[in-house]
């Protein structure tokens, strides 16, 4: 892990602000980027989100069901299951 000798502090309401500086290098510039959070032992990690099959983390050829992805080759096997 890289340290960046940033440290910012919480508001009142729990929040704080990631420097743009850090949101420029993770190409984080529109209000339809988001972060996914992680939490390893005493460390919350933030990951720019990218959206991926639920079954196998592909990025490629992607659909919706239920408000999940899901990628063509995974759905090709479920469809299979259910002959």
């Amino acid at each position: 892990m890289k340290a960046t000798g940033i440290v910012r502090r919480f508001d009142e309401n729990g929040r704080f602000v990631i420097p743009m500086e850090l949101r420029k290098q993770l190409g984080l510039d529109t209000r339809d980027d988001a972060l996914e959070v992680f939490v390893e032992d005493d460390k919350i990690i933030l990951k720019k989100y990218a959206p991926s099959c639920v079954f196998c983390g592909s990025m490629d050829e992607l659909a919706t069901y239920k408000d999940k992805k899901i990628c063509a080759a995974c759905a090709g096997k479920i469809g299979r299951l259910c002959e």
